[in-house]
């Protein structure tokens, strides 16, 4: 029997339409909520069957949602600032939780590459909203990896290398695209960073990167560490790149499940 049912609406909020996907267990063990937040080029199909496997690992319901300007979510209308991310954490990601979560269910955010910094902003402006903040290969900083990463995306974009693109984000995907690597190699974001936002982190968190990741090094996770006030691991793998859940799928799974298993004991420990 499948242990899963999903809802896939999508939720007008003021002029914005975002699409979402509602993953439900059988039984799940209490009703805390698994919210999954994609990568810059990310959508809901791209986390393949990641959300659906963390979600019966764990037997807690989840939420994976595309934001503006990606899948079946409304188009970007404004070009980007340098506090695009900071727009997603805490003006867009609020309204959705907010409409769909109810105020006494904690959250634990797994957040990929864009959507691990998201999931950092979210949870050090929110901690109250927070259980745990998981998250792969997030950036606190603009690395001079990251630019030199992008550079041979815009290639391959270029010459049609990642067409693939198109089947999740339709007419969209110029525009996403070109809104991510342009803001990225942008001047004025060469010094971004959100380590000042996030000094308030006061969750438990887990930070994962893998050592071949083309966009960040491990400075990215011992600046996330420095910013924590509260039980950190950080996990740096060998082999690895840039989409740990997909190509380590079960170390990561089982990572997961470790360390918010740890977590509740230490929380039951204190109270």
């Amino acid at each position: 029997m499948d242990p899963f049912f999903y809802i896939m609406p999508l939720l007008q909020i003021d002029q914005l339409t975002l699409h979402y996907q509602s993953i439900r267990v059988e039984n799940p063990v209490d009703d805390r909520l698994l919210f999954f937040l994609h990568e810059a080029l990310g959508s809901i199909p791209q986390w393949r069957n990641f959300p659906e496997e963390c979600c019966k690992r764990l037997r807690l319901n989840g939420i994976v949602y595309e934001r503006q300007g990606h899948g079946k979510s409304s188009s970007l209308i404004e070009e980007r600032t340098d506090r695009y991310l900071h727009d997603y954490a805490l003006k867009e990601l609020p309204l959705l939780i907010n409409e769909l979560v109810p105020p006494a269910t904690k959250l634990i955010l797994i957040g990929h590459s864009d959507g691990g910094s998201i999931a950092l902003l979210y949870a050090a402006k929110y901690p109250e909203r927070v259980s745990a903040c998981i998250t792969m290969a997030a950036h606190v900083i603009n690395e001079p990896e990251t630019i030199s990463g992008i550079d041979p995306a815009v290639e391959a974009y270029q010459n049609r290398k990642l067409d693939k693109l198109i089947a999740f984000h339709g007419e969209k995907t110029d525009r996403l695209f070109y809104a991510w690597a342009d803001t990225w190699r942008r001047d004025s974001f060469k010094s971004w960073s959100i380590c000042e936002d996030i000094t308030t982190l006061n969750v438990p968190a887990m930070a994962i990167q893998g050592k071949n990741d083309q966009y960040g090094t491990e400075r990215q996770l011992d600046l996330i560490q420095k910013s924590s006030t509260s039980i950190f691991e950080k996990q740096f793998l060998t082999g690895c790149g840039h989409h740990p859940h997909l190509e380590k799928a079960n170390e990561i799974l089982n990572l997961i499940y470790q360390f918010v298993s740890r977590t509740e004991q230490s929380t039951a420990h204190v109270g």
